[in-house]
C-alpha cells in the first residue's frame, strides 16, 4: 500500500532533502504540497510532479490523500501542525527546531503520547556515521568519565547591511538561538541532559531590513552567545555560538575524559567533516575512519517510513528528546532575561 506524504513548508532544505528523499522510497509518494503561497507550492508541485497545491495547511492536513505530514515551515507553524496532525491520526516530521518554546514541546509530547502515530523530529544531522563508534567506545571505557565538553559554532560575519533573517526574529523562532538547539541535541546523544546553565549573549545590530516589507525590522535574537552548562553526569560543558564570526572553524565539538578524549570538527550539517580520537596513553590525536554513506548517515525520510511501516523505534529524534533540547534552550532564554543561574528542573 503506497504511503502518501504530504509537506507543508517547501523551503531549500525540503526541496533539497525532504520532497527527493521520499520520493526515492518504493511505495511512497508526496501527494500533496501547501506553501507560504499558492504560486510558491505550484512552483514546487510542478518541478517534483505533486498534484495537489494547497494554500491551507490544515486543508491539506486533513486531505485523505495524506496518510504523513512532513512540515518545513519555520518554527512558529510547528506545534500547530503537529497538533492538527496528530488529532486526525495522522502520522508527523516536523522540521528542527522542534517548535517555539517549551510549552510548546510539552504539548507536542502529550498528543504524541495519546496517540498511536509516529512522532518525529528532523535530528540534528552531525556526525552520524561516528556516533555509534563513539558511542560504543563511551560505553567500553575508552575515554573513561567525560569531564569538559566544549561546543563551538561559529560563522557568519559581521554584516550590518545583511537583510533581516527569520532566525533573528522571536515570533518566527521563538526561544530557539541559531543552532544552539541542535548542537545541545548533538551534545546529549554522548553525555545526558543538563543540571543547569548560565549564558550571556549579545545583539550587535538590533534593526535590519524586512525582506518582504522593506521596512526596518527588530532583531531580538542574540547573534553571539556563551553558556555554560553544568550536566547531570558532573561534567561541565561550554557553548560559543556566533552568527557574527568571519572565518570562525564552523561546527567543532570537543569531549574530554578521564582517559582520552574525542573531537568533531570541520565540514558543515550534510558533510562528514573530521572525527579524532585519542585514548589513554596516546600522545596526539587519530583520525577515526568512518564508513561512506551518500548523505553522511543522514538518513531521516527512510527512518520516518521504516517507523510508520515497520514499527521501528524513532531514536533520532523523537518527541521526547526534543522535549530535553528545547528544556535546555528555555534555560537559556531565562538565563539571559534574568541574568542568572537556571536549574532546568524549575522549568
Amino acid at each position: 500500500m503506497t504511503l502518501r506524504i504530504g509537506i507543508v513548508g517547501a523551503g531549500a532544505n525540503t526541496r533539497l532533502q525532504h520532497i527527493p528523499g521520499f520520493q526515492a522510497i518504493d511505495g511512497v509518494e508526496v501527494t500533496a504540497v501547501c506553501n507560504r503561497s499558492l504560486a510558491s507550492g505550484q512552483k514546487v508541485a510542478d518541478e517534483f510532479g505533486i498534484t495537489q497545491v494547497f494554500d491551507d495547511w490544515k486543508a491539506l492536513v486533513h486531505c485523505d490523500d495524506v496518510d504523513a505530514v512532513c512540515v518545513g515551515t519555520w518554527p512558529y507553524l510547528h506545534c500547530p501542525i503537529s497538533l492538527e496532525t496528530l488529532a486526525v491520526n495522522k502520522h508527523i516530521l516536523t522540521e528542527a527546531r522542534m517548535c517555539m518554546d517549551l510549552d510548546e514541546a510539552r504539548q507536542m509530547h502529550a498528543a504524541a503520547r495519546a496517540k498511536d502515530r509516529v512522532a518525529m523530529i528532523v535530528p540534528a544531522p552531525f556526525y552520524l556515521l561516528a556516533e555509534s563508534i563513539l558511542l560504543e567506545k563511551l560505553r567500553n571505557g575508552f575515554f573513561g568519565d567525560i569531564l569538559e565538553i566544549e561546543v563551538r559554532g561559529l560563522g557568519g560575519g559581521y554584516n550590518v547591511d545583511a537583510p533581516l533573517h527569520w532566525r533573528q526574529r522571536r515570533d518566527f523562532s521563538g526561544q530557539n538561538i541559531m543552532a544552539l538547539g541542535i548542537f545541545n541535541e548533538t551534545v546529549r546523544r554522548y553525555v545526558g541532559h543538563e543540571k543547569a546553565v548560565m549564558a550571556h549573549g549579545k545583539i550587535f545590530t538590533r534593526e535590519r531590513k524586512d525582506p518582504d516589507t522593506g521596512a526596518q525590522g527588530t532583531v531580538d535574537i542574540p547573534e553571539s552567545l556563551g553558556v555554560v552548562a553544568e550536566m547531570e553526569s558532573g561534567a561541565t560543558a561550554v557553548y560559543h555560538v556566533s552568527s557574527v564570526a568571519r572565518l570562525g572553524d564552523s561546527f567543532t565539538f570537543e569531549f574530554y575524559g578521564t582517559k582520552g578524549s574525542f573531537k568533531m570538527e570541520g565540514g558543515t550539517a550534510m558533510a562528514a567533516g573530521k572525527v579524532w580520537i585519542a585514548g589513554e596513553g596516546d600522545s596526539e590525536y587519530q583520525q577515526l575512519k568512518l564508513p561512506e554513506h551518500p548523505r553522511n548517515g543522514w538518513r531521516v525520510e527512510e527512518d520516518f517510513v521504516d517507523a510508520i511501516r515497520d514499527g521501528k523505534q524513532v531514536t533520532h529524534t523523537n518527541f521526547a528528546d526534543g522535549v530535553k533540547y528545547m528544556e535546555f534552550t528555555e534555560a537559556v532564554q531565562v538565563s539571559l532575561a534574568e541574568g542568572r543561574k537556571v536549574v532546568l528542573a524549575e522549568l
